[in-house]
């Protein structure tokens, strides 16, 4: 009888034991997922409540593109509303609260200028359309920051875009020109954030424990706090063939024999890896130690091994991929209220509120309320970050990554310009944690080709890459999406299934979509 392990509980491993089950007619006690960690879920991580404040590390976009993950999501009953799928829960939910921004950008006085204008030079449309038509392997090892003149970062537009995914200019021009592609179909919105969707709650309690409940009552079997070392491979041979897994827990060390018709998903590399959550009174500060064991076997694995990537293009440096975001839990109605009143829209249908001319790069994302199971009528959570981190603040004379949470929202609350009565109610009524990340955006990091791994690499007979860190040719990283769609194709090959995942969507080859992309240029 096939065994098949995944390394790491993310949702690229989710995904890929649900695939298994459903497409692959897999038994799911045939199913070992090891992770390192006390929980499963990756980068859904959202816990905590009302008394000591909720905190999470971050919230991914959702569009209705990400053909991969609705398949996924049509397969898995919600556990919030009876009878119907977390698809169609997450279809009620944005059909509720759909966004539309009025307040995408604000400036340091405070004001909302007009955000709809895209700002671009004739450079800048010229520099725009070039990265999208140049091949990858003109940009190979090229960030974004070599691709445009200086003014280019100033505009509106790349404002709105890099706060809405995170980018920095010192990132890859190929990410970069992977995103103009992939949702070009968002530059006409991309000011009113329209069609972006969100989960009914967090994205841990919507989607990543309705997952873990379905494969448990399929009694797939999860082993927390065991740290995967290495892999043993056949010798004498030239095809790929896991043959152990090394592992280290709390009883000491031991090999996990792989059999021949056995298979492997390894989650290689992790965003969330080392991160830290600080408190009201304590900074969370970035940790540069580099122990995670996601990172440690892909070094392992990858050394004397072209095939299977350099994980050093990704995580080694850490003051280029790292940010901090911060969780809010409030205890009074004022916040809300006054948000409101700023942005013009209900609390959750806004989208993402960028301060542009902070030091910090501040955003700050409204939830609907209520955003966790359980959470008590009259206590609202929000979430924000800071893309630099390394600055010191324009209200607080200290970097970010220095800041106590305390010290953070007193930042964020000057920069929206509240009088100072309602300041100090809210931050009497706060509790803000933040959390540090130190590889957060590694998956951004300049790169060539080869620097990460092919899914299945070439002659491997039973070892699969998934997540973040392995090569999807045309879809884009740090979305669910592409971790899901790196699942399918891991299993769907593995398996020898007569299946492939769905197309990545190309809104390059919708005639109305490029007229629609030309007219924002010129907004």
């Amino acid at each position: 009888m096939s065994k098949y392990y995944f390394v790491g509980s993310g949702i690229a491993s989710l995904a890929g034991a649900v695939f298994l089950i459903r497409d692959g007619g897999v038994s799911g006690k045939d199913i070992v997922i090891l992770e390192e960690s006390h929980e499963f879920g990756g980068a859904f991580d959202a816990h905590g409540d009302a008394q000591h404040g909720y905190y999470m590390s971050g919230s991914r976009m959702f569009e209705a593109k990400y053909e991969c993950t609705f398949d996924l999501l049509a397969s898995i009953p919600s556990l919030t509303i009876p009878n119907i799928s977390i698809k169609e829960e997450t279809d009620q939910a944005n059909a509720k609260w759909p966004w539309y921004n009025k307040t995408r950008l604000v400036d340091r006085e405070g004001k909302i200028p007009d955000f709809s204008k895209m700002g671009f030079s004739e450079r800048d449309r010229i520099d725009l359309v070039k990265i999208m038509a140049e091949p990858e392997s003109f940009l190979d090892s090229k960030r974004i920051a070599d691709c445009f003149d200086e003014h280019f970062f100033q505009t509106n537009f790349w404002f709105e875009w890099c706060t809405l995914f995170a980018f920095e200019k010192w990132h890859s021009a190929i990410e970069f020109k992977r995103y103009l592609q992939r949702f070009i179909h968002h530059f006409s919105t991309i000011d009113t954030q329209e069609n972006i969707y969100r989960s009914l709650y967090n994205q841990y309690d919507s989607f990543a424990v309705p997952l873990v409940s379905w494969l448990k009552d399929r009694q797939v079997d999860f082993r927390f706090s065991v740290r995967v070392n290495d892999l043993g491979f056949a010798s004498g041979t030239e095809a790929i063939a896991v043959t152990r897994i090394d592992t280290d827990d709390a009883e000491g060390s031991a090999s996990i024999a792989i059999g021949p018709t056995d298979l492997v998903f390894v989650t290689n590399g992790s965003m969330t890896a080392g991160k830290v959550f600080g408190s009201m009174n304590e900074a969370a500060m970035i940790d540069r130690s580099n122990t995670s064991g996601a990172w440690g076997l892909w070094e392992t694995l990858a050394e004397g091994r072209p095939l299977f990537g350099n994980p050093a293009a990704f995580n080694g440096n850490i003051s280029e991929s790292s940010w901090i975001s911060y969780t809010v839990t409030v205890n009074d109605p004022l916040f809300l209220a006054l948000m409101e009143k700023f942005s013009g829209v209900p609390a959750g249908t806004g989208g993402l509120i960028t301060f542009k001319d902070s030091n910090w790069l501040i955003t700050i994302s409204i939830y609907h309320q209520p955003f966790f199971p359980g959470q008590p009528e009259g206590v609202s959570v929000w979430w924000g970050y800071g893309l630099y981190h390394d600055r010191p603040g324009d209200y607080v004379n200290k970097t970010m990554a220095e800041c106590t949470g305390a010290e953070i929202l007193e930042e964020v609350l000057s920069h929206l310009h509240f009088a100072q009565a309602d300041k100090n109610t809210i931050m009497a009524a706060s509790n803000c944690i933040p959390c540090a990340m130190p590889y957060i955006v590694s998956q951004f990091m300049v790169r060539k080709a080869g620097d990460r791994p092919q899914v299945v690499p070439a002659g491997s007979t039973n070892l699969a890459f998934i997540g973040q860190f392995a090569e999807q040719p045309d879809d884009v990283v740090f979305t669910v999406e592409y971790s899901v769609r790196c699942a399918m194709t891991a299993v769907y090959t593995l398996l020898k299934l007569n299946k492939k995942p769905p197309p990545v969507y190309k809104g390059l080859h919708t005639p109305q979509v490029i007229i629609e992309a030309i007219r924002t240029l010129y907004r």
